[in-house]
């Protein structure tokens, strides 16, 4: 356990002490973890710094039609919480989802939206997940789940019927345009009319890639549908 292998924090490479709150992430870097709280835009989830009055125009997802309702997002993606992220994704860090969850348990307001709800995972198209062996956004989801105490369930309802490029270099004109119709829902997956539904994402970066997949629930008459992730950026 520990005692032969102690954890090193994935953003400083230092040892974490085992009485840290987080396993993976040192007391130093763990501090610095920026938590949004309100204000913040309702569409993606990122706060709005300093005092806002009247109209509030989100600079992040300026021009996104959103096909959901409301956009929540725990952490601002950058430092360590950009660290626990690259650790899962690009070096199949399992590992991290507990931290990840303790994250989601430090966030009431999104517990609370999450619970009695379905979470509904974006998929990654079949080549790319087994090339990375998982899908980040589900294992995202299921740390949610249980940070709600079990009170939410993850469901598999979509698939990804177009192999898109990587969507980091392009700008939000043409990742939207890639992903017309690239989602569609899973064979068997029923849409309830009245249930809650949550799209759970690793990142929020223009909103494409979730309208997308929010706009295929939609069409199959999902319409209490809303969006968490885990960080904007």
């Amino acid at each position: 356990g520990d005692v032969v292998f102690p954890p090193i924090c994935v953003s400083c490479r230092k040892l974490v002490p085992s009485e840290a709150e987080f396993r993976h992430l040192c007391r130093r870097c763990s501090d610095q973890l920026d938590y949004v709280a309100a204000p913040h835009c309702s569409t993606c989830g990122h706060p709005f710094y300093g005092v806002v009055e009247g109209e509030r125009m989100c600079p992040h997802c300026e021009g996104l039609a959103p096909a959901f309702r409301e956009g929540r997002t725990a952490v601002v993606l950058k430092g360590p919480a950009r660290a626990l992220i690259h650790e899962l994704k690009y070096h199949s860090g399992l590992h991290v989802l507990a931290d990840i969850e303790q994250v989601f348990r430090r966030m009431p307001q999104l517990i609370e939206l999450a619970r009695g709800a379905t979470l509904v995972p974006v998929p990654l198209h079949s080549r790319k997940q087994r090339e990375r062996g998982f899908n980040q956004s589900e294992l995202i989801a299921h740390a949610l789940a249980r940070a709600a105490d079990g009170r939410a369930v993850v469901r598999r309802m979509l698939r990804r019927t177009v192999d898109t490029v990587s969507q980091t270099r392009h700008d939000r004109r043409t990742r939207r345009a890639n992903l017309k119709n690239a989602f569609a829902l899973a064979s068997g997956g029923v849409i309830s009319p009245d249930h809650h539904y949550i799209l759970v994402d690793d990142v929020f970066t223009t909103g494409s890639t979730l309208n997308s997949c929010a706009q295929t629930i939609r069409r199959a008459g999902g319409l209490n549908l809303d969006v968490i992730t885990f960080g904007h950026g």
